[in-house]
């Protein structure tokens, strides 16, 4: 297993709904490896690094753990890390 740092970008299902709500639910499903950035109403984005055997295994799972705490979340961008 080695670490991938990457970034998750999604918009949220109710714009409306503060994005630090997500915090603590996005910790208890597996998003413990994110540093989560909430600056623009609407959005969230998750700077990971994430241990996984592949790239695709590591950005696959940080996808499903955010959709688990945040249904109807749509994914709009992801990024390596710089």
């Amino acid at each position: 297993m080695q670490p991938f740092e990457f970034t998750l970008k999604f918009s949220l299902p109710n714009s409306q709904i503060d994005p630090s709500d997500y915090i603590e639910q996005l910790y208890k499903n597996g998003c413990d490896d994110a540093l989560i950035g909430i600056g623009t109403k609407g959005y969230i984005a998750l700077d990971f690094i994430r241990e996984a055997s592949s790239a695709y295994e590591a950005i696959s799972s940080a996808i499903t753990d955010v959709k688990v705490s945040i249904p109807h979340s749509r994914l709009i961008e992801a990024t390596p890390a710089p």
